[in-house]
């Protein structure tokens, strides 16, 4: 109990003392980080804040909104992502080039920039620049996957700030597209593969089944190998998705798996595209214990 005294009288009230250790967060909005095709690119911060870990460090989480490649909503996130922050993580949400403006692989070039200007501000928003992971979901786990299996290979890249690496150290995947070409890939999309779709619009308004020469660089297992090194996978994806199929998943799971690379994926029963059920506290300590594991 705290005890206070005034004008001689004593009251006595409930007490919570705290530990020192509790974290806020701090919401860094709309920061530009490349402007292209006359647009600016905006990218959504949030560091971990607590007085007491002033100069402290943090491992940064790059998390791509999905959007079928057409303009996102990067703000839709921002209150997940501030759960997961405090937790003592720096999140940044990435706005990418819409397929309305650019169609592949500007949205990988975009991410791929959106690490190099991050690591160049660590210093400005905490960032430990050793300790970086991309996170996307649908169209935006589909940019993360191949940001982060090409992030060391010279594809996909811009010159912008090119002296930062954009490498990571783990990509995370929520039920994200990893093959346009497939059939049975987008269960609801009428216009599956037609030029007005939405993967037909991601490769500038062509038939996907026509056109393999550029279908054929989007799709994410034609970037992994054996001989090749490919940082951890942690994939997510809801058994009832109604938009990218549960297979586009497993198309990935088993080429990374067939190519000894380190993967992990977690079947989430009954969860259609997204919810709630992908931010639940279970989840995120998986993605949390990922996270370490590989920093």
């Amino acid at each position: 109990m705290f005890r206070y005294q005034i004008q001689g009288k004593e009251y006595e009230f409930k007490e919570i003392i705290p530990s020192g250790n509790e974290t806020d967060c701090a919401y860094f909005n709309d920061v530009t980080y490349v402007t292209r095709n006359g647009v600016e690119l905006k990218l959504q911060i949030i560091t971990p804040f607590n007085p007491m870990m002033q100069g402290k460090r943090f491992p940064l989480v790059v998390f791509v909104q999905g959007s079928a490649w057409f303009k996102q909503n990067c703000h839709v996130n921002v209150p997940q992502l501030a759960r997961f922050a405090q937790r003592g993580y720096v999140a940044a949400i990435v706005e990418y080039r819409h397929s309305g403006i650019s169609p592949f692989p500007a949205q990988v070039q975009d991410a791929k920039t959106a690490i190099r200007f991050l690591r160049m501000n660590a210093d400005k928003f905490g960032i430990n620049p050793e300790q970086v992971f991309i996170w996307g979901d649908s169209s935006g786990g589909h940019t993360a996957v191949l940001a982060g299996l090409t992030c060391n290979d010279n594809i996909f890249d811009t010159e912008d700030y090119n002296e930062y690496s954009c490498s990571v150290k783990g990509i995370i995947d929520y039920y994200g597209v990893t093959d346009i070409t497939d059939p049975e890939g987008f269960p609801s999309t009428q216009n599956h593969q037609k030029p007005d779709s939405p993967e037909g619009q991601f490769i500038g308004g062509k038939d996907v089944s026509e056109h393999p020469e550029l279908a054929q660089p989007t799709i994410a297992m034609n970037h992994i190998s054996k001989d090749k090194l490919v940082p951890p996978v942690l994939i997510f994806h809801g058994t009832s998705d109604r938009i990218v199929s549960f297979g586009q998943s497993v198309k990935l799971y088993e080429k990374l798996i067939g190519c000894g690379k380190k993967v992990d994926f977690y079947a989430i029963n009954g969860a259609d595209h997204g919810g709630p059920a992908f931010w639940s506290k279970e989840v995120l300590d998986i993605v949390e214990a990922f996270i370490n594991e590989n920093k």
